[in-house]
């Protein structure tokens, strides 16, 4: 039985648009339209076969969050296969690969009931290992060499835009912070919107009464930005978790979260990077969980890695990035490399799954 309201036609060519903005702007007209139509193509097979798939019985949630998953893993990675130097003739049985690996073990995962987080851990985690195992098959044909295998190997279009995304929010948060001393001098500054909108415009965050008007006042950014960041994720989570997480805020601070988790639509409504980076100072405060999990994070890691050899291991992490080594050696001195407590974690996650 088809999935009633999955459109996946329209819902691919809807991303396939969206992707056309974000494609470097370096780049020649083939090399734009490879990419835009090869993120058109696989969301359109992806989404088609799981309409079609009488076994699984996802729903329209499920099927449109798969469908999400490939189109953006497509984009990224034909975006590294560009920058890689690898010639065109070679970029669909490597696209093909990466898709088919996402497409199976996001349907096994999905059909599991794992955490959404679990599933994107996993999902990054063969993606990287097909990647890495076609450039090896490439070069063990002939068809490249070891140099080229390199430096294609360390492409990574979504680590660059997570880099991007942390230099923009820190220039943000002195922007931030230079409007507030200015605030202190008594100097006017211009309107801001109570929340950041989602890119290509939009509308605030809250429509139709959703906070007092004293209380938008109040919780001017970036506390405003933490609150509705909370609301997204205890949106996704049981009422017991979500009881057990607000109760660590104070009363004010917990009725705003909870009126904000009732607005329909929140999710459209805001920046993804900015409230990705609110989360993780969010985990960063909430007292005794950090250090209780940066404990863990580490112990985990030192358990799987203390009984390789040195020099193998510095192998093993040769094509990693420097962030992931220092996390990996210094856990073996029972420290806790500096990054957030949710990049750790997929980092943790990945090690664990390779080694």
């Amino acid at each position: 039985m088809a999935i009633q309201g999955f459109d996946y036609k329209e819902f691919a060519k809807n991303l396939a648009s969206q992707a056309t903005e974000l494609v470097p702007k370096d780049f020649d007209a083939n090399q734009r339209a490879y990419i835009t139509s090869t993120l058109l193509n696989f969301a359109t097979l992806a989404g088609e076969a799981l309409y079609n798939d009488e076994e699984s019985n996802f729903n329209a949630d499920q099927a449109v969050m798969i469908t999400q998953i490939i189109a953006e893993w497509s984009f990224h990675k034909s975006v590294d296969l560009v920058r890689s130097g690898i010639p065109q003739q070679y970029w669909d049985p490597i696209m093909q690969k990466i898709a088919f690996t996402i497409f199976e073990i996001a349907k096994q995962t999905f059909k599991q009931e794992l955490p959404q987080d679990q599933i994107l851990q996993l999902i990054e985690h063969h993606v990287k290992k097909a990647w890495l195992d076609a450039i090896a098959e490439l070069k063990d044909k002939g068809m490249i060499d070891e140099g080229l295998m390199e430096y294609a190997s360390k492409q990574s279009n979504i680590d660059q835009m997570m880099q991007e995304m942390q230099e923009s929010g820190e220039a943000q948060q002195a922007q931030q912070a230079q409007q507030q001393a200015q605030q202190a001098q008594n100097v006017p500054q211009p309107a801001q919107a109570q929340v950041p909108q989602a890119q290509g415009g939009g509308v605030p965050a809250v429509q139709g009464g959703g906070v007092p008007s004293n209380t938008k006042d109040k919780y001017a950014p970036p506390k405003l930005l933490k609150m509705v960041s909370l609301a997204l994720l205890l949106k996704r989570m049981d009422e017991e978790n979500v009881q057990s997480i607000l109760e660590r805020f104070d009363q004010d601070v917990a009725g705003t979260v909870i009126k904000y988790m009732f607005v329909d639509g929140l999710e459209e409504k805001v920046d993804p990077t900015l409230t990705m980076k609110c989360l993780d100072e969010i985990a960063e405060n909430i007292p005794g969980a950090t250090e209780i999990n940066k404990k863990r994070l580490v112990q985990g890691v030192k358990e799987v890695v203390q009984g390789i050899p040195k020099p193998k291991l510095d192998k093993m992490l040769q094509l990693e990035r420097q962030n992931v080594r220092r996390f990996v050696f210094n856990a073996l001195e029972d420290e806790y490399y500096d990054m957030s407590v949710r990049i750790a974690n997929i980092v943790a996650t990945y090690i664990k799954s390779s080694v």
